[in-house]
């Protein structure tokens, strides 16, 4: 892909982007109210969440990846199923990464 099309199209799907935020705002308020409205847009923001760190955790150049961040996660999601504070979930996962990467195990 040129460096033009590259542009054109980043361009164009910031304009989408913007569109869809805009068309949110004028969805009436009471449209939003339903509960089941509301139980979808959690659901969706829920999934959404969970793809995003899938890809980030195992995907690579067009190739599932497993390395460091595998484990890295599965610490995180063990320290906030024991209510850790956020803090510390991203230090013992950073902590897992780091020691994994420097014993070359992954």
């Amino acid at each position: 892909m040129s460096p033009a099309a590259l542009w054109v199209t980043v361009l164009v799907a910031s304009a989408l982007c913007l569109g869809v935020k805009l068309a949110g705002h004028l969805v009436p308020a009471h449209r939003m109210a339903s509960p089941r409205v509301a139980r979808t847009a959690d659901l969706v923001t829920a999934a959404l969440l969970a793809a995003l760190v899938v890809v980030q955790a195992v995907g690579g150049d067009r190739e599932i990846v497993l390395d460091a961040r595998l484990p890295a996660l599965a610490v995180a999601a063990v320290a906030l199923a024991l209510r850790a504070p956020f803090v510390v979930v991203v230090v013992l996962a950073a902590a897992t990464a780091a020691a994994l990467r420097a014993l070359g195990a992954a």
